[in-house]
Parts: structure tokens; sequence; C-alpha cells
């Protein structure tokens, strides 16, 4: 039999409930603080690479229908809002070779940006990486363009590319990293930041503007300029954040990307630089990501560079922010944005800021709940310009990923008028897949 509650005991814990209620640390829970949300699974293969760094545009003029891309070369398409996806693969004249960016503007067409590989040859040939390749589709992904592209400066090599929109006028913006050579170690061979632009909806792209002051080596290590990307202010100014040498470095363009500053702006510093080990991978990185409210938010026009690193040692991989809200001129010392105790990893960050809400979400994997390498996936939300984040398991079920096996660099997250839809690579019975889960914030 159950015995009733003693009334002062009652009266006990309901003075507690309602200051926690009236208290801000009540204030701050999200409303979406248990994990509700579906799983869905995109795309799954087993042998051969991929698929890996998923990424994915959701259209504007109409939010149900979504496109993701994922190494080397496939397509997916949603008109569903991602609980269904269409599945094909993308072709072109000058290969498709990874590194692949969804973007979608604003008068509903969508870009799928990929390193080249003309001759299909891949390494063996050195036709590889001669050019960003960018394909167009006009129907929600069921079609493309055979590809412009930027950058084609053989035997120079063309790496690690990513893109933005104008909402203002629809010009396109390409930053990527440039290479003398690809893994080279010669002295005289150096990296640096390049940008593009094209005013005709992809079909041109401008010559390439160097933005980066400092050249790296070739290597593709802590001492190469890598992890370029662009974001777009509410009245079009352009800014890039990048990694080089253990810091994270900043440039703008107020003229839509004709001039730079002299001077790159030091965000903050990365200890340990951005190339880094975590166990289970057979690699992985803290490139930073770039992202600017264009809402019409009380936050509008705040600037959010996200990164990982190990300043707390090897064993304590961190996701960290620096805001700036005044273009970029000042940075705001750099905020953990993942909440469990130290001790644990958290890597391959990526984020978006709604355009609608101007709240800033950021998807990343997380080991907090295990003591191997078993991991999870979080979505870390900030609804006031970046000062708070909730973290909240996304993923049904953690996995175990293979050390040999290439899990990609990055993953994605889009969202739309309160719907967030997170992309991540997972690997489980020999194959990897493509998952997202279907996040509804109101």
């Amino acid at each position: 039999m159950r015995r009733p509650i003693p009334v002062g005991v009652f009266l006990a814990g309901l003075v507690v409930w309602v200051g926690l209620a009236c208290s801000p640390w009540f204030a701050k829970l999200p409303d979406f603080a248990v994990n509700t949300y579906p799983e869905v699974k995109i795309i799954e293969k087993s042998g051969g690479i991929g698929p890996c760094e998923p990424s994915i545009a959701i259209n504007p003029l109409n939010p149900k229908e979504m496109v993701v891309g994922a190494v080397l070369n496939h397509v997916a398409r949603s008109t569903d809002g991602g609980r269904s996806w269409e599945l094909s693969t993308l072709s072109s004249a000058h290969g498709v070779w990874g590194d692949p960016v969804l973007l979608a503007d604003y008068a509903g067409n969508f870009f799928y940006l990929h390193l080249s590989d003309p001759s299909g040859k891949n390494w063996g040939d050195t036709s590889l990486l001669d050019r960003i390749v960018i394909q167009k589709s006009s129907d929600g992904g069921q079609s493309w363009s055979d590809g412009s592209f930027a950058g084609y400066a053989p035997p120079k090599d063309q790496d690690k590319p990513w893109g933005a929109v104008n909402p203002l006028n629809n010009h396109l913006y390409l930053s990527w990293t440039e290479y003398d050579r690809y893994g080279s170690k010669d002295p005289g061979h150096r990296s640096r930041i390049l940008f593009a632009r094209s005013t005709d909806g992809g079909e041109s792209w401008s010559d390439p503007v160097k933005i980066s002051r400092q050249e790296g080596n070739c290597i593709s290590d802590d001492q190469t300029a890598e992890g370029s990307v662009p974001a777009v202010g509410p009245a079009g100014e352009i800014y890039i954040s990048w990694a080089f040498d253990e810091q994270i470095l900043f440039d703008r363009s107020f003229d839509g990307g004709q001039t730079w500053l002299e001077e790159d702006v030091l965000v903050a510093a990365q200890p340990g630089g951005w190339n880094f080990r975590i166990p289970g991978l057979n690699r992985s990185n803290g490139l930073p990501v770039t992202v600017c409210d264009h809402s019409n938010g009380k936050f509008s026009g705040n600037l959010y560079v996200v990164w990982a690193d190990q300043r707390n040692g090897e064993t304590d991989t961190d996701i960290w922010v620096s805001r700036s809200s005044d273009r970029g001129e000042h940075w705001s010392e750099p905020l953990r944005i993942n909440d469990d105790a130290p001790g644990r990893h958290n890597f391959l960050p990526w984020a978006t800021v709604d355009p609608v809400s101007g709240y800033l979400y950021v998807v990343y994997y997380d080991r907090r709940n295990h003591s191997d390498d078993h991991t999870d996936v979080y979505l870390a939300v900030s609804k006031d310009g970046g000062n708070n984040f909730f973290n909240i398991r996304i993923s049904q079920r953690p996995f175990l990923p293979y050390s040999t096996l290439f899990f990609g660099d990055y993953n994605n997250i889009a969202a739309w008028n309160g719907t967030v839809r997170p992309v991540w690579t997972r690997y489980e019975k020999g194959k990897l897949s493509i998952w997202t889960a279907l996040v509804e914030v109101r």
C-alpha cells in the first residue's frame, strides 16, 4: 500500500519547485529538454569511400525541400522536411572528388560545391584538385548542371572549399585553400586562403583574391592555412575565418569581396593547433566555422566563430565559440559550449544561425557518456546571442568508429524558422551512413 506524502514534505517540495521555477537557472532550461526527435537514416553504404562529410541545405522558399551531399558523389533530396529521401549520384566533366558543400540561394536554387577529378584517375593523375567545381540545380536537386569552376591554376591544388549566399542579391561567395602542391614538404611550396564570387547565379566566377596575409606550408597540418568558411552579414558584409599556426584568424570585406583588411585579425588562440588526434578516428580537426546572424532579432549582426581544440589536454577535446558584435573589430574570450565534465572528447563541430529566429545551433560528436570510443551526437543551442548554451543528445544510440576507415573531416547543420536539420556520419556493422534528426524549435 502506497503511503500518503506528509503535508510538510509536500509543502517543502512545492516551495523548492516554485523557487526553481522563478530562478534564472530554471528560466534557461530549453523547451526541448528531452530527446524526442526522430532520427532518419539518409544514406548507407559498405565498401569504398564514404558516405561521410555530409552537407545540407534548406530551400528558403519551401523549407520542406532539402538536399544533402556526401563523399564522394552522393546526393539525397527530400520534399517532406527530411522524413524521406530520394538518392542519386552527382557527375561532372570536371570530376567529383569529395569535400561536398550544399548551398541554397533565396530564389530556390541549390548549389553543390566540391573538388575536381577531371581525368577520373584520382591520385594517379596530377590534374586531381585542379579547381573548385560548382554545380547548380533549379529543380530541388533532381538534376544538376555540369558545373562552373573557380580557382583553376595548374599545377596548384585547390582544396577544402566552403560557400555562402548573400540574401540581399543572391551573390555567391566561395573561399578555400590553395596549395602550391598538396602534401609537399618542400619549404618553397606554400598554402593560402583564396576568395572568389559569382554575381550571375554561379554561371561564372571572379579571379581569386588571396585574403590570408600569412602563407602556410603544404603538409595539411597546423602550419597550413586551412578551414576557411565565409558568412554574410545583414548588409552584405563578407566574413571569413580560418586556422593557422595555433590561431583562429579572420578577415572581412564590406564591398562584395573586392577589398579586404590589410592585416588578418586574431579571433582567438587555438592551443595545440587544428590538427589533433581523436581515438578511434584515422584523423580529426578543430577547424573553425564562421556564421552570422542576419535575422531581424535582438542579436542581428552578431558574428560567431566555433571551433574545437585540446587546450585542456590531449584527452579532453572541447568546443569553443568566440563572438563579435561590432563586425569583427573585437572578439569575446572563448566560451566552452559543451557542458559535460572535463576529461571527455567533444569534436567535429558545425554551426548555423537560423535566419528567421537568430538562434545559434552547434552539432558535434560527444563522448561524455562513455569511458571508451563510443560516440553520441549532441546539439547545443543558444537563444541569447551565444551567451548561454543548452546541450542535448540527438542520436538515439551511440556508435563505435573504426580507426582505419576514412570518417570524414566535418558534419553540417541547417536551420530555417525553427526547422533544424543536423547531419552526421556514423559507423555500424561494417557500414558508413549519414543521418539527420527532425528537430523543431518554436
